[in-house]
């Protein structure tokens, strides 16, 4: 194929690796600004010119041909090659600028990064910042996004990533409350105290802990139940009892003493809301001046970072 012919399929392979990558010729369109009929003939275009079927369609899915995943590869580096240039042009320019669209978990979202975006929006003025709050695995691909934040030990494959920090959960209560009714001094002893825990499964009642080679187990209660880690922390505040919370939404009131750490020495087991502190990112060779003011700023201005330890007052 001569210079010229394949230029002019560049865009048609730009346009391939989004629809594998989203999955869908509706969503990859979207996210071009195109129209899934126009999406469908550039891919019908570069089958032809390629001489072979690089994708089995159906009405809401495509499958990648043997051809097609072995032209995939080279697709995508064609586009990240793209993008390193423009992000090598962007550099020269030295002004990170555009949208920055970035998803986190609903709790971590709005106790650890909504309260730096007034400060990232100042010091990088055009640049724009969406956050979408969801507790949903979303993928980055195809849902558009520039970055993801997870809270995992095993980051999902296919992705690249940094470490930012840690989260655990915490146990904690109002001075009052344990001037009342006495601080436990053992995980057995919750059992007679008023506990706030999520009520999303059965057994959410049952806190499991360890200490070294100890482990524990209690069956706690308490008058109020609530799967929204702000709310418990709210009743926690008013005195209503002992609650879980992830270390991030307890943080302020553990350091200004409205509210005190229970069985420090203990680790609570959870299954959600713990683990590595993960910034996720589609695997592309070169991240957009934009893309890494965000990365630098989350890290810098944070709570997660390594040497932060986010839960001791």
């Amino acid at each position: 194929m001569n210079p010229i012919d394949l230029f002019a399929l560049l865009p048609d392979m730009a346009v391939f690796a989004r629809v594998v990558d989203t999955g869908n010729f509706s969503v990859a369109a979207r996210q071009l600004g195109s129209t899934p009929s126009t999406v469908s003939r550039q891919i019908k275009r570069l089958e032809e010119a390629l001489g072979t079927r690089l994708l089995e369609r159906s009405t809401r899915k495509v499958r990648v041909t043997e051809s097609g995943a072995q032209l995939l590869r080279h697709c995508r580096d064609a586009v990240a090659a793209a993008s390193g240039a423009v992000d090598a042009a962007g550099r020269s320019i030295g002004k990170p600028q555009g949208k920055v669209r970035l998803s986190a978990p609903t709790d971590f979202a709005k106790a650890e990064i909504h309260p730096l975006v007034p400060g990232f929006l100042r010091a990088f003025p055009e640049v724009d910042l969406q956050l979408l709050f969801t507790d949903d695995e979303v993928d980055p691909l195809a849902q558009d996004l520039d970055l993801v934040i997870r809270l995992t030990d095993a980051p999902p494959p296919g992705l690249a990533g940094r470490r930012i920090g840690a989260a655990r959960w915490v146990l904690a209560a109002s001075p009052a409350y344990l001037q009342q009714r006495g601080v436990p001094e053992s995980p057995a002893d919750l059992a007679q105290h008023d506990c706030l825990y999520l009520g999303e499964t059965v057994d959410d009642n049952r806190w499991r802990f360890h200490d070294g080679a100890r482990t524990q187990t209690v069956a706690v209660r308490g008058r109020y139940i609530a799967n929204h880690a702000g709310a418990r922390l709210e009743a926690a505040l008013q005195g209503l009892g002992i609650a879980t919370l992830p270390d991030f939404a307890a943080i302020d009131a553990l350091r200004s003493g409205a509210l005190v750490q229970v069985l420090a020495g203990w680790e609570l087991e959870a299954r959600a809301y713990r683990g590595g502190v993960w910034l996720l990112y589609p695997p592309n060779r070169f991240l957009p001046p934009k893309v890494r003011a965000l990365i630098d700023y989350l890290v810098e201005n944070g709570r997660q970072g390594p040497e932060k330890k986010s839960a001791t007052p």
